[in-house]
């Protein structure tokens, strides 16, 4: 009997064995399982860290706040700080509409294309103004002052040198104004932080310019007074070489639809000349 019921024991003790292995083996696959569910979240969770990190690192450039005013609206506006005026014109057509090309975009004077806020010096907060029309503004407001240009143009062929005639030799015959700002033939500049000085107008009277752009005028001044004049109403800006002294030129601002509008400006700095036709009558004019 009891050798019966140890092989009956060692019998319950085979049976039992396979099924202890088959309890373990279903174990060992669900630990698996988990630790490959474990493995899959882990990577996921990896690969989407990655992701974050990716737009954290955009999140992290240096970044100043603007106060954009054109139109007389205000739009508020982030921007890189390594942004160059030409990626900040861009911005500036995405937020008004307004195209890069129809755009004066001044902080602290013309803001320059191809430098970037850091260079100069813009701030958080910085007010940035913009001037500039549509394209269907512009064309209605260009056509007549391309005809005055065709016209002035027409005129200045059939005419002698404007340094010649006679209501002018009269202002230059007087000579160079010993306060006069240096000149410098050939070259070309932005225009000063300050105003330029020193020079004639056609009375013969001391007259200063002032360019104010962030008021977009034109602040003429002499002893008497200052006119203040907007840009936007200078038809044409013409200027011409003095002979004998080609590093300074004669220049007229035309404040109406005629010729007889024209104020005259005699010893301008020839560096200055082209900076002061594309403040007055813009870059994105036609002429």
């Amino acid at each position: 009997m009891a050798t019966q019921d140890g092989g009956e024991g060692a019998i319950m003790d085979t049976e039992a064995k396979p099924k202890e292995a088959e309890a373990l083996g279903e174990n060992a696959e669900k630990a698996d399982a988990k630790a490959t569910s474990h493995t899959d979240a882990r990577n996921a969770t990896t690969q989407d860290s990655s992701i974050s990190n990716g737009d954290d690192a955009d999140d992290k450039q240096e970044t100043v706040d603007l106060k954009i005013i054109w139109n007389k609206n205000k739009y508020d506006l982030k921007i890189p700080v390594d942004s160059t005026g030409a990626k900040l014109k861009e911005r500036i057509h995405a937020l008004t509409g307004l195209p890069p090309a129809m755009q004066k975009v001044m902080y602290k004077g013309l803001l320059p294309e191809d430098k970037t806020l850091r260079d100069i010096k813009v701030t958080n907060g910085a007010k940035i103004m913009v001037v500039g029309s549509t394209i269907n503004d512009v064309l209605a407001v260009n056509t007549p002052k391309e005809v005055i240009q065709q016209e002035v143009k027409a005129e200045e062929n059939k005419k002698e040198p404007l340094c010649r005639q006679k209501q002018h030799r009269k202002v230059l015959d007087k000579g160079k104004p010993e306060d006069i700002m240096p000149a410098i033939k050939g070259a070309k500049e932005r225009l000063p932080t300050v105003p330029l000085s020193g020079m004639f107008n056609k009375s013969g009277g001391k007259v200063r310019l002032t360019f104010k752009l962030e008021q977009d005028q034109l602040w003429i001044g002499t002893k008497e007074r200052t006119e203040k004049v907007p840009m936007g109403s200078i038809k044409n800006v013409v200027s011409e070489p003095i002979e004998g002294h080609e590093d300074y030129h004669m220049m007229a601002f035309q404040l109406g639809p005629t010729e007889a509008s024209q104020y005259w400006v005699y010893w301008v700095p020839a560096q200055f000349v082209d900076a002061i036709k594309d403040t007055v009558l813009g870059k994105w004019q036609y002429f």
